[in-house]
């Protein structure tokens, strides 16, 4: 494959023609935002790992599928997500290992590292909470970043689904992160609370 083709659409033709080096560079130009997709998914590298290797020996195999009228990625991305739900489903079990948190951007002092790990997990465990179509839509949406109509051809639903998911989705976090944006909120009501009673003489 010639380096200067450069359209996800070229290597998608460049493989179906037999060229064996198409699919890779497909692959490398696309593999850490899906494998961020897999991961956010699934919250377990190794399952994510897996994950992403049953979507790309799929896409691999049937590339023929593809369709002009969406593009490369999102083709990509919904094959992904469709083989993480698929092993959510027989898994049936809630991982618990949280996001890994690395690169450039963490904090300089141990304390707030320590801290940003320990949100990072509350954040990861409460989007196992949710059941696993609102998880994907909240990871496409709120956390990659996608338009809906993007999302929504991903997993292969209707936009208001989409969006439907979102919402009962946030809903959910927002019950269960309540206490990262008010962490204190508890006692400033039980403070205020002895003081009405101090002044009632309860």
């Amino acid at each position: 494959m010639s380096e200067t083709a450069s359209s996800d659409a070229d290597l998608i033709a460049a493989h179906l023609s037999g060229d064996r080096q198409a699919f890779s560079e497909l692959f490398r130009r696309h593999r850490d935002r899906l494998w961020s997709v897999a991961l956010r998914t699934m919250r377990d590298p190794d399952e994510a790992a897996d994950a992403l290797q049953d979507a790309m020996i799929s896409a691999f195999r049937n590339a023929g599928s593809f369709r002009s009228e969406s593009r490369v990625t999102t083709w990509l991305h919904r094959i992904v997500v469709n083989a993480c739900l698929d092993r959510i489903r027989r898994r049936r079990t809630r991982a618990t290992v949280p996001l890994p948190d690395n690169g450039p951007g963490e904090p300089a002092h141990p304390h707030d590292r320590i801290a940003e790990h320990d949100t990072r997990m509350v954040v990861s465990d409460a989007l196992g909470e949710l059941p696993e179509d609102q998880r994907a839509a909240i990871v496409l949406v709120d956390v990659e970043g996608y338009p809906v109509s993007e999302a929504a051809r991903m997993l292969g639903v209707a936009e208001g689904t989409v969006k439907s998911r979102c919402a009962r989705g946030r809903i959910k976090l927002a019950q269960l992160l309540g206490h990262l944006r008010n962490p204190n909120t508890d006692t400033h009501v039980s403070d205020e609370g002895m003081a009405t009673r101090r002044r009632e003489g309860r």
